[in-house]
């Protein structure tokens, strides 16, 4: 025969799916020798078959409720509903994982006017019962009918200003009674029924209504929003009422065993004296620090730290406890792990670690990798309260103060002298890299979380709002527009890239740093993990971020981006304009230079360690204007009377490079097959920047994008051993690689690996190769009703799609393995920083993930976590 009803004392801490969280911690309290209330728990199992079953089925769970209240009764040494000395009840709701003020709970239950007269006469005290009296009716006809509670505060709110009184403590017993009148009546006019004055009508009511608050709108959100299983279930709790309202030497609160934002050891949380619970969270009264106890109650105060120190010895965890003290003695309601900020949760975790409470493995999973990204980025100050223009998508994570521009060169020219910018657009191309780079967030009105914007602004580490749909973005007129405000070219405003949040004007941030405990929780990561961590980074300042952030290696330095900065761009289009290859060398030894002065610096700087620089990727198109703006400027230039040779020649040639799909078009290594003396330029720049740091310990890996077939990874490494043989035999070590970015390479990975000596997963075009999707057409476009529909759990930018692209990562990892068993097989696209595709990359057996440098600390404790098997 099932069991559905336990007493505190049958019960423990190990069964919370049966018990609820609350009623497994009451009864591992009562084995601890605590004072707790005396009380029974009906089950989750007793709540899922009445919401399968209905009413029927609890007709059929009472008695075993009317057994354990009798029990109840001989422990308290009161009746239930009767006699001088009345039982009352709290009935509060216990689901197996803890969500906050989701669901019910009443108090006071049991009373009726004469069990109001006996508590009365048997506390001695009129205004305590008729307080308890009308309490009880309000929370009684809130959650079993549904009257809304500001009916009840409205009727509250009009007697204490009729008395002249602030709170409701002040109320005397005659105001109360009339309260409780008024009360009655409302309850009755609005759910055309007598209150139940029979405590056991009261108690299978309210034992019903917390089983129906699991399926509540905001318990259903709540588990949506928390990944928390719909099937669970609540239990409900029945339990002996023991009250803080009595007077002076009485009263409730909450503390936490450690304080809950910074993580001080430290009794944290507040207090009311003459108050119940509901009072401490409701407002109207303002608690008093817990600190104060020690002066109101000194023997009550170091007895609560006692327990709660007992309490996190005996849970392993920083509690969150609930108290009452009934004149004089000091009663725990509740015990249950404390929630707590992401700074918090990695100081705590530390210093459990080294009191011995817990061990290293237990430390790391009490820091998840959500929230690490958390603690790296700036975020709006929660004691402000700003105005919201706008919400759109959180697509790089912090928060940024600026002027508003709408020009990428606009933002250059303002950062250089000193201005904070926002730059805002209707989407970003690659064209304004350098805007990107100079401001300090970025808004999108299209755009998805892995748009152009979101990419590269990860990548940068700047926080950035996309796809905020309900702004217009006039560029001509330089104005963001709102459905009631209109904000110009240079007017403040705020963007909180990690919650999608538009923000009029400025508001202050509280800026981050990475503790000692962080790096400390990082490197047990390191040590736990199979997986290492490499960052993507194309400059020797992102070297030296990433180095500092703990990356193990640079797994992607793309070329290309070195080309972006103003005194090369212009080199770079001279390069791409010739119209001979005398032409295109002579700019090709220009820029020759600048890549071996960048080489030079991103060496130095991972000394040590491996650095995989991946050859041009882009098609040449992308290094020139867009026609229509040529145009612009021939028409100018032609009214100025200006030559427009060079321009014209600029348009020409962006029309012969023009392409109906340059995603599959002239770019990565068909560059180079086709101009070898562009990759040529780039491989001596990096045997040239080698070749000078003979005090560098050098761990060069090159790498040719968009290869497909055996005969082009052949010549390009035949390439690459020709250049090689320019220089004295012996003084250059590196590796030749290739990026898996193409179905077809994936397939045929076992020919590629007889001439690369290492693999690099490139998921962002893999994903769009093996999908057909363009990344920054379906993000803005459909994505999200896919994801909506349930078609893709999630956008496959975003996390990686393992049934797919990710099954394609496996047979390329296994016929490489196989082809070449010492091959390094790694992964440089944007899923390297996402802790799912982390977890994925860990179970195929990489031996890396690459990231943006501020993902960097994210992967590292999501590659501990997936060794762990703290993550899938």
């Amino acid at each position: 025969m099932i069991k559905y009803v336990y007493d505190f004392s049958e019960g423990s801490s190990d069964m919370k799916a049966l018990l609820g969280g609350k009623g497994a911690n009451l009864a591992q309290m009562v084995k601890e020798g605590l004072a707790v209330p005396p009380g029974f728990t009906v089950t989750t199992e007793a709540c899922l078959r009445y919401l399968e079953e209905g009413r029927e089925f609890v007709q059929s769970l009472w008695i075993d409720v009317e057994t354990a209240l009798e029990r109840l009764e001989r422990q308290t040494g009161r009746t239930f509903g009767s006699g001088p000395e009345p039982l009352l009840v709290s009935v509060r709701s216990g689901a197996p994982i803890s969500m906050p003020g989701m669901m019910d709970t009443i108090l006071n239950l049991g009373l009726n006017d004469d069990t109001r007269s006996a508590l009365a006469e048997m506390v001695g005290d009129d205004r305590f019962a008729w307080d308890s009296y009308r309490r009880f009716i309000q929370m009684f006809g809130n959650v079993v009918k549904g009257v809304p509670s500001e009916r009840f505060e409205s009727i509250l709110e009009e007697v204490r200003r009729n008395k002249g009184v602030a709170f409701d403590h002040q109320l005397d017993a005659e105001a109360l009674a009339s309260l409780v009148k008024r009360y009655l009546s409302l309850y009755e006019e609005v759910t055309g029924e007598t209150f139940p004055s029979d405590p056991w009508i009261q108690l299978r009511e309210a034992v019903e209504a917390v089983f129906d608050s699991w399926n509540t709108a905001r318990a259903k959100t709540y588990r949506k929003i928390h990944g928390i299983d719909d099937s669970m279930g609540t239990a409900v709790n029945v339990v002996a009422m023991v009250y803080g309202n009595l007077g002076g030497d009485s009263g409730t609160g909450v503390c936490f065993s450690r304080n809950p934002a910074d993580g001080e050891k430290k009794l944290y949380g507040e207090f009311l004296v003459n108050a119940q619970g509901e009072d401490v969270v409701a407002g109207i009264r303002t608690p008093q620090p817990i600190g104060e106890l020690a002066k109101v109650m000194p023997d009550i105060f170091e007895e609560l730290k006692a327990t709660a120190d007992r309490l996190e010895v005996r849970f392993k965890d920083m509690q969150d406890v609930e108290f009452t003290v009934e004149r004089g003695k000091l009663y725990i309601l509740q015990t249950r792990t404390g929630k707590r900020s992401a700074e918090a949760a990695v100081r705590i975790a530390v210093e459990m670690e080294k009191e011995g409470l817990i061990d290293r493995n237990e430390a790391l999973g009490r820091i998840s990798p959500e929230q690490v990204e958390r603690l790296l980025h700036s975020q709006i100050d929660p004691n402000c309260v700003p105005e919201v223009i706008s919400r759109g998508l959180p697509a790089s994570p912090g928060a940024a103060v600026g002027r508003i521009v709408f020009d990428p060169d606009e933002a250059v020219a303002m950062a250089e002298k000193g201005e904070s910018v926002v730059l805002v657009r209707p989407e970003t191309t690659p064209d304004d890299i350098h805007g990107l780079y100079a401001a300090k967030g970025i808004l999108t009105s299209r755009g998805g979380m892995t748009s152009h914007a979101a990419v590269v602004a990860r990548g940068l580490g700047k926080p950035c709002v996309s796809g905020a749909e309900d702004i217009s973005i006039d560029l001509e007129g330089g104005r963001l527009l709102t459905e009631d405000r209109e904000f110009l070219k240079g007017d403040f405003i705020t963007v909180d890239g990690s919650t999608g949040r538009v923000i009029a004007g400025e508001v202050p941030l509280s800026l981050p740093s990475i503790s000692d405990e962080l790096n400390t929780v990082l490197d047990w990561a390191d040590e736990a993990a199979d997986l290492q961590v490499w960052a993507n980074g194309d400059t020797p300042e992102d070297a030296k971020r990433a180095r500092s952030f703990g990356a193990k290696g640079i797994g992607l330095c793309r070329t290309e981006h070195m080309f972006m900065a103003e005194d090369r761009f212009p080199v770079m289009q001279r390069m791409v304009v010739a119209e001979s290859l005398e032409e295109r060398q002579e700019a090709l030894d220009d820029l020759r230079a600048m890549q071996v002065e960048d080489f030079v610096g991103i060496f130095r700087e991972m000394d040590g360690l491996p650095v995989i620089v991946r050859l041009l990727d882009p098609p040449l198109h992308e290094f020139l204007p867009k026609i229509p703006e040529l145009d612009k400027r021939i028409l100018e230039a032609d009214s100025a009377g200006e030559d427009t040779s060079k321009l014209r020649k600029m348009k020409s040639r962006a029309e012969s490079l023009r392409e109906v799909n340059p995603m599959l078009g002239f770019r990565g290594c068909r560059l180079g097959i086709v101009y070898p003396e562009i990759y040529g330029m780039q491989i001596r720049a990096i045997f040239d920047a080698m070749s000078s740091l003979p005090d560098v310990d050098l761990k060069v890996e090159i790498m040719m994008p968009l290869v497909q077939t055996k005969g082009e990874m052949a010549l390009l490494r035949e390439m690459v051993e020709s250049i090689a043989s320019e220089y004295p035999q012996g003084s250059l070590s590196y590796l030749v690689g290739t990026m898996i970015e193409l179905p077809r390479a994936a397939l045929r990975a076992a020919e590629l690996a007889e001439d690369a000596e290492f693999f690099s997963f490139g998921t962002n075009d893999l994903t769009q190769t093996c999908l057909g999707l363009s990344r920054d057409d379906v993000e803005s476009k459909f994505m999200k009703e896919y994801v909506d529909k349930g078609i893709f759990p999630i956008s496959p930018f975003h996390v990686l799609d393992r049934d797919g692209v990710g099954e394609l990562m496996a047979i390329a990892f296994e016929r490489g393995r196989k082809a070449r068993p010492d091959i390094s097989i790694g992964i440089c696209g944007e899923h390297g920083g996402d802790p799912k595709s982390v977890a994925f990359c860990h179970s195929l057996g990489l031996n890396y993930v690459s990231c943006s440098p501020f993902r960097v600390p994210v992967a590292r404790m999501a590659a501990g976590w997936a060794a762990l098997g703290l993550i899938e």
